[in-house]
């Protein structure tokens, strides 16, 4: 049964109340691997859910259930009403009034997974892995992907029928090279390589090609000496760029975190409520949107999971702060304007504030002309660890591979780079911005979030930054 006739069947046994919605999803999943040769066990999963929401008396409630029989919805609706009225009096904001009805179908479709066999797929990557083990020192290597297929349908008791497909892939490659008591491990991102689409992504993404340079550059990295320590300039990768805006921008923005919902389980934020139209977050080239129309990007939709529309908006404009990421309930609650980020990791989850793709917007330099600008510094690649605190303000994070930069030019390969900062003051010290074409697509294929908690993908695009006077260390 489709989605849309689960929808349909639950509008046959709807409890009678104020306001009802649907959201009913369908997700399949594959994931192939090979590791030192060997494939790894093919992970199969299809799954089919509901979560129900009721409105009553000012209360409201949540029920979900795999069962999609008349009989099973039936049972969830009824739970829901329950709860609706359980709570009715003691919530921190009311539910919202809804406006017109609705309506969005995604249009179907093709097979994302192109004409390749499972047994071609396997085969490809254990090529791709091969080339990773370049020497006798690559002790460990692997290749793999997983693919993701995602129909959800939102309807509602005043008539919205919202029907959204999704197609996820997320790629990951590795080599560690040993030797002299020490490994080093180079990676195609390290996780953060996720996008929207098919197979064709991973040729965007140039994942057939990495195995050599991933295994070289394991091997150079294991040569190379520790990362000089001291202040200097810090040009960050896209691939290091898109963890620092998730940490240091993305989670101090959610507005449920500046309220307080979030202490328990990843602290609160150092961003106040009255901090939006006058706090300086970061230099004048700093803008950050929240984007969820980029289509290739890993959050991206028409709707979320609450029904509102979703559009681009700049959460930091010229380095000042605009607006949190809060869904309808938390701008309720705030009363502050938000973006349509309500999301649910699946359909036993009801939407919460969450990152959806949250990008910078490109500068005009090129790479070149941003390490030209370089007198002291270090490129660094790929996050490898990352440590903030409660407030999401003091912060460290270290990198796979590091280069310094002397006199405008690349110098040496550096192994274990690290900086440390204070989100409040690093974005304030951004001196440039790649150019549109120096912008990589990235995201987080697990961001955790929430009691009980919710893991679900974040898109980030962003071009390469230049900082000024940033604390450098090396690792041991």
């Amino acid at each position: 049964m489709s989605t849309t006739d689960i929808a349909a069947r639950f509008t046959a046994v709807a409890p009678a109340c104020d306001f009802w919605s649907v959201r009913v999803v369908h997700k399949r999943t594959e994931s192939l691997g090979v590791t030192r040769g060997i494939t790894d066990p093919i992970g199969l999963a299809d799954d089919t859910g509901v979560m129900v929401t009721v409105e009553a008396a000012d209360g409201v409630g949540y029920a979900a259930t795999s069962d999609t029989s008349s009989a099973g919805l039936a049972r969830a609706g009824k739970d829901a009403h329950a709860w609706a009225k359980r709570t009715a009096g003691r919530l921190v904001a009311p539910p919202r009034t809804r406006g017109n009805a609705v309506r969005h179908d995604d249009a179907a479709r093709p097979a994302m997974w192109g004409t390749l066999s499972r047994k071609a797929k396997v085969e490809r990557l254990h090529a791709l892995a091969a080339q990773a083990k370049c020497h006798d020192r690559i002790g460990d290597w692997g290749a793999g992907f997983s693919f993701s297929d995602e129909e959800s349908v939102i309807a509602t008791s005043a008539g919205d029928h919202i029907c959204q497909r999704q197609g996820v892939v997320a790629p990951w490659l590795h080599a560690s090279a040993g030797g002299g008591g020490e490994t080093q491990t180079r990676t195609f991102g390290r996780g953060g390589a996720i996008r929207q689409g098919g197979l064709d992504v991973l040729d965007d993404m140039g994942f057939w090609d990495a195995g050599t340079r991933i295994g070289q550059e394991a091997m150079e990295l294991l040569a190379a000496p520790n990362c000089p320590e001291g202040e200097m300039d810090l040009l960050l990768a896209p691939d290091q760029m898109y963890i620092q805006i998730h940490e240091s921008i993305g989670h101090p923005l959610e507005l449920d975190r500046i309220l307080g919902d979030e202490r328990n389980y990843a602290g609160t934020s150092f961003v106040t409520l009255d901090m939006f139209g006058r706090y300086q977050y970061g230099s004048d080239l700093l803008n950050v949107t929240f984007d969820p129309t980029v289509s290739c990007e890993a959050a991206s939709y028409a709707f979320d999971d609450d029904g509102t529309p979703a559009e681009k908006q700049f959460l930091i404009k010229d380095g000042l702060l605009a607006r949190p990421l809060g869904g309808a309930t938390s701008q309720a609650r705030a009363n502050s304007p938000g973006v349509a980020n309500a999301r649910a990791c699946h359909w036993n989850r009801p939407p919460i504030d969450r990152m959806a793709n949250l990008n910078i917007e490109p500068g005009a330099a090129s790479l070149a002309d941003l390490i030209a600008s370089v007198e002291n510094g270090v490129l660094m690649e790929t996050n490898v660890s990352w440590s903030i605190d409660d407030s999401r303000n003091k912060f460290q994070f270290g990198c796979e591979r590091g280069q310094l930069i002397k006199n405008g030019k690349l110098a040496g390969v550096v192994k274990n780079p690290n900086y440390r900062g204070v989100s409040a003051t690093f974005w304030r010290n951004l001196k440039g911005l790649g150019n549109a074409s120096t912008v990589a697509v990235l995201g987080s294929p697990n961001c955790g979030k929430g009691e009980p908690n919710q893991m679900i993908r974040v898109g980030h695009a962003s071009p390469p930054g230049l900082f000024g006077g940033v604390q450098v260390f090396g690792g041991g």
